[in-house]
């Protein structure tokens, strides 16, 4: 696999590959490692920040090669990054596909959330806390990565936008939020959760099919769409949240 990639990306004549342990490889007058550890094992999934070789291994590396990747799950707890690495969480398109954790030496920032193919980045920025208020016109929901990196307020600075809730990972506007980071929806209802009124809320305004975001409220989506019984002809999203520490709806369209 490795001759394949460095045939892709035009590199082979730089690449030696060598097939053993890597705990055996010499790193004598090496100035950079990359490691992507096992996460399977006995042909089963192992738990997550469980790999082969283990994380702690893999990052002592940096004790012996100051500039040092490892790549990781995307669920790995960020308590689990020692001090001093950078956690990067990388998306294509809104698919988390994984994480990396890159050593002091190569650190540019203590969390970072990476979007591809077009390679956009979102860096922690300290600054005001950001405010908390109902709904707007507009909601974003964040891209993955960026939910898991925790740079939901640091996205929201940047927009100039404000959460639902301290703890709720939706932003609002009442503009259109346009970010890479982010799907912009328009907000054509809103109100408490409350089955009878969302379903007649949505039959009102002939959607048959919706797509459930879930933040801070618990409940089966799969259920959910049976309860409602659509038989319209539009499309929604439906966000259940919190709205203030109260359960919330919010029916949403893409934007126009």
């Amino acid at each position: 696999m490795a001759e394949v990639n460095a045939q892709v990306y035009g590199v082979a004549d730089r690449v030696t590959p060598a097939l053993g342990d890597v705990r055996d490889a010499d790193l004598d007058g090496v100035d950079g490692v990359f490691v992507d550890p096992a996460r399977r094992g006995d042909g089963r999934r192992l738990a997550v920040g469980e790999s082969e070789p283990p994380l702690a291994w893999c990052t002592e590396l940096a004790d012996r090669v100051a500039a040092v990747g490892v790549k990781a799950a995307p669920a790995l707890p960020r308590s689990e990054v020692p001090d001093g690495w950078e956690l990067e969480l990388i998306a294509v398109g809104r698919e988390l596909k994984e994480a990396t954790l890159w050593s002091p030496a190569l650190r540019g920032a203590t969390r970072r959330a990476t979007i591809l193919p077009e390679e956009h980045t979102l860096e922690p920025t300290p600054c005001a806390a950001v405010p908390s208020r109902a709904p707007g016109d507009y909601l974003l929901d964040p891209n993955p990565a960026v939910t898991r990196a925790g740079l939901v307020a640091d996205l929201a600075r940047r927009l100039d936008a404000w959460q639902l809730d301290p703890q709720i990972a939706f932003l609002s506007a009442d503009r259109p939020l346009r970010s890479p980071f982010g799907r912009t929806l328009r907000v054509v209802e809103s109100l408490p959760w409350q089955l009878k009124r969302l379903r007649s809320g949505l039959r009102a305004l002939d959607v048959g099919a919706v797509d459930v975001r879930r933040r801070g409220l618990a409940g089966d989506v799969d259920q959910l769409r049976r309860q409602l019984k659509l038989t319209g002809t539009r499309q929604a999203t439906v966000a259940m949240t919190r709205v203030d520490g109260r359960p919330w709806a919010l029916v949403c369209v893409d934007p126009e």
